[in-house]
């Protein structure tokens, strides 16, 4: 006779990606050890944080450690994701830039003291190293491959080549998303003037140097 189980009995992977739970406590771990820092954090500040039971906190991760990387890879789909711009047309250059850099701007600010403790981190835990120069390369090699897409288009005429431009758009990113971390209120003019030495790098017309 066939064994069958109760639906209640079976969580699918996607299941577990998915719930609101686990999204709870990659929230809560966030804050946990962006507040407290890697080695004092413990589970029981994540689910206490994130009001989920400890038992809860294993149905979707193994260990402190295993979290912690899961954030990692959060962080560096969040980078890569700014390259993505939903309801801006893609012909639209400028748009596209404004958006992108809006965007990568924003979830630097948003994951900064995330990013400080995965630098620090990634000294000494080799996938987290690894899940850190991913973060630090991949989303400037996505850059690099839509600027050599626009070069081949004929719609860029950058000095350099594409990934020399973009490791310097997305070192400006960088260096004005920690302004606007502590001075929220620049993240606008942040925007501006990074775009518009992205456009100008580009070649694009109407790209003025800040």
């Amino acid at each position: 006779m066939t064994r069958t189980r109760k639906p209640w009995a079976v969580r699918t992977a996607r299941d577990r990606t998915e719930a609101p739970a686990r999204a709870r406590l990659l929230d809560a771990a966030e804050t946990v050890f962006a507040g407290l820092g890697h080695g004092p954090a413990t589970v029981a500040d994540i689910t206490a944080e994130a009001e989920v039971s400890r038992a809860g906190f294993y149905v979707y991760f193994a260990s402190k450690e295993e979290i912690f990387r899961v954030l990692a890879a959060r962080v560096r789909d969040a980078f890569l994701a700014a390259q993505d711009v939903p309801g801006v047309d893609t012909d639209d250059t400028r748009a596209v830039a404004e958006a992108s850099v809006g965007a990568f701007i924003a979830a630097y600010v948003q994951h900064l003291p995330l990013l400080r403790l995965l630098e620090q981190q990634a000294r000494t835990d080799a996938d987290v190293g690894a899940l850190w120069e991913e973060i630090r390369e991949r989303p400037v090699h996505c850059l690099a491959r839509y600027i050599g897409r626009l070069v081949e288009q004929g719609r860029a005429t950058p000095p350099a080549e594409p990934l020399t431009l973009a490791r310097a758009v997305g070192g400006r990113c960088v260096e004005f998303a920690r302004v606007s971390a502590e001075r929220p209120d620049r993240y606008d003019d942040a925007v501006r003037e990074v775009t518009a030495l992205y456009l100008h790098l580009l070649g694009v017309p109407g790209g003025t140097a800040p």
